[in-house]
């Protein structure tokens, strides 16, 4: 075999193996794996460690806002033995980015304090309890309130102008269901 020969040879073999090692590291991961690699999962699976730690279930609202969603994912933070530890429900479109809502659940025992100057308008939920709309200087609108030994915030992308206050509420308030019959 000739110089020229063996160097056309090395030439091929590096442009094969480097595009084989190479051409792996530069495909972006899926959608799906993008959210599992960030700890998301099943919601059922990340509730489950949510029930696990304070041995205790939340009811999740069975209504979700009226707008469409390819994906749902749940994410139990385990942060610093409670005061941070939230739930995380996320809604997402992969076809359309502003169909993005989320449902976060912690314990009352820590949950947020909102500043008033958020709140734009108290509702009275069908439990009784207050909800506190607000439009903080964040890309989500949310409506914070209590059920139970939980505080729930639900979060819409702002630019979902469908989602009103109002369809908010009616989401909290279908979390009073009965799950032991």
């Amino acid at each position: 075999m000739n110089k020229s020969t063996l160097f056309l040879s090395s030439i091929l073999i590096f442009g094969i193996y480097h595009a084989e090692v190479c051409g792996k590291t530069d495909v972006p991961p899926s959608f799906e794996e993008f959210f599992t690699e960030g700890g998301y999962k099943t919601v059922e699976d990340a509730l489950d460690n949510f029930e696990q730690h304070y041995k205790q279930k939340p009811n999740l609202p069975l209504r979700v806002p009226p707008i469409s969603f390819t994906h749902q994912f749940g994410i139990f933070h385990d942060l610093d033995g409670d005061f941070n530890d939230f739930f995380e429900v996320k809604y997402i479109n992969d076809q359309i980015p502003e169909n993005h809502y989320k449902i976060y659940v912690r314990s009352k025992k820590y949950k947020i304090e909102f500043d008033d100057k958020y709140v734009l308008k108290v509702y009275k939920l069908n439990n009784g309890n207050d909800a506190l709309y607000m439009e903080p200087n964040f890309p989500f609108k949310m409506l914070a309130f209590e059920n139970g030994n939980w505080q729930y915030v639900l979060h819409i992308d702002n630019r979902v102008d469908e989602v009103t206050p109002e369809i908010l509420v009616q989401i909290a308030n279908s979390i009073n269901y009965d799950t032991e019959n």
